[in-house]
């Protein structure tokens, strides 16, 4: 079952006072690259996010945003920074005492001061948090490996198309092989009988021809190239319909497949065959851009 790099996921859960929001992205990538956005309080569970990410999706560029909400005010705890509160203080009435004004300076203004009041999530229990985030977590990674299995059937069936294209050019080249050795036999003994006339064609060893014949028949032999490509195309249709990881299979199985159909091309040495061989070029292209979007 192949499935895509492209997809999104999100999931939100709420126990209590506490509301968890996960949203995921994911574009094509070589590599599992991840880029995690989440609260401070969170820190603590990053490893264990980036690796349940890494497991489950396996490649791509993913982009993961949690936003956690807590109505609960006694999760919330507002502290006062007491030294830096009077060191401002004290500032304050030294400009007064210096410059000859009145110390005007309020409470109200001094808590608006920078870092004066500090506001921070009180010690949390991080095993229930854990357990709470990471539900959420999965719950997103579902979403988004629904979204990735759909595109990515949709890729495969595409490309599937596309193999059953190349076995039938395959097939045609096939049965225009054996006629390129014949036509090339008669081309030669036509040439032969046009440059000699008629009393020196009798004493012409026909030997020769059949000699060159042989040659050129061993030089243009295709056999083995539409041997491989069958199997190639067996293969490509078992990884597609496999289970698993897909992408980097099959971007080496195209490259087999490729330098097979390049080889019959430089070989054949047949404009029926060329037309056919440069169709084919054109459809494992474009498998091989599909390819690049599969896990």
């Amino acid at each position: 079952m192949a499935y895509s790099m492209t997809g999104y996921g999100r999931g939100e859960n709420i126990y209590e006072s506490r509301r968890y929001t996960v949203e995921i992205k994911s574009v094509n990538s070589r590599y599992c690259d991840v880029n995690i956005r989440l609260p401070r309080i969170f820190n603590f569970a990053d490893s264990a996010i980036r690796k349940t990410l890494s497991d489950r999706l396996v490649r791509g560029k993913i982009d993961m945003f949690i936003n956690y909400e807590d109505t609960n005010s006694e999760g919330t705890e507002v502290v006062v920074n007491e030294g830096l509160t009077i060191a401002y203080s004290e500032a304050v009435k030294k400009i007064a005492s210096i410059t000859g004004r009145e110390d005007d300076l309020g409470s109200s203004r001094l808590a608006s001061y920078q870092d004066v009041i500090i506001v921070r999530q009180a010690d949390a229990d991080e095993d229930r948090l854990m357990e709470e985030l990471m539900s959420t977590v999965n719950m997103a990674i579902d979403g988004m490996l629904e979204m990735r299995k759909a595109e990515g059937n949709n890729l495969a069936a595409d490309i599937m198309g596309k193999i059953a294209s190349l076995e039938e050019l395959r097939n045609e080249i096939e049965k225009i092989a054996p006629s390129v050795v014949e036509d090339y036999r008669q081309r030669l003994s036509d040439r032969i009988d046009a440059l000699l006339v008629d009393e020196k064609r009798e004493f012409y060893d026909e030997s020769r021809l059949a000699a060159e014949v042989a040659v050129f028949a061993d030089k243009c032999c295709i056999d083995e190239e539409m041997k491989r490509l069958i199997s190639h195309f067996a293969q490509a249709k078992k990884i597609l319909s496999s289970e698993g990881t897909v992408g980097k299979k099959m971007d080496f199985l195209v490259q087999e497949i490729n330098r097979e159909i390049n080889t019959t091309g430089s070989k054949a040495n047949d404009i029926e065959i060329t037309n056919r061989v440069l169709r084919m070029k054109n459809l494992v292209e474009e498998i091989r851009e599909q390819i690049q979007n599969l896990v």
